[in-house]
C-alpha cells in the first residue's frame, strides 16, 4: 500500500503556517499592500510606507501629504473596497497615518 502524497499550493501552506504561529493579520496586511500597489500607480504606491492590521483596524502609513489627504477624504470608499475584497470580518476601521 502506497502512502498518499499531500499536494498543497504554496499559498495554502503560507496561510496554515501563519495561522499556527499567529500572524494571520500580517499576512493579510501584505495582501492589502499588494492590492494597493496594483490599484494605485507606481509613483503613488511608492508613497505608502507601511500597511498593518492591528485588532482588525487597518493602518496605512503614507509619506506624501497630498496622498494622505486624498486617502482621508475617501476613507469610506477605501474602507468599503478593502472590506469587499478581504472580508468584513477582517477589517472594522481604517486609519491613515
Amino acid at each position: 500500500m502506497k502512502k498518499k502524497k499531500r499536494e498543497f499550493q504554496s499559498s495554502e501552506l503560507v496561510k496554515s503556517f501563519a495561522r499556527i504561529h499567529g500572524f494571520e493579520d500580517k499576512l493579510l496586511a501584505f495582501e492589502i499592500k499588494d492590492f494597493l500597489s496594483e490599484y494605485l500607480s507606481e509613483a503613488l504606491s511608492n508613497e505608502i510606507e507601511s500597511v498593518n492590521l492591528n485588532k482588525k483596524i487597518l493602518e496605512i502609513r503614507i509619506k506624501s501629504p497630498l496622498l494622505k489627504n486624498d486617502f482621508r477624504m475617501r476613507k469610506t470608499f477605501f474602507l468599503n473596497k478593502f472590506k469587499e475584497k478581504f472580508g468584513e470580518e477582517n477589517i472594522t476601521d481604517l486609519q491613515i497615518l
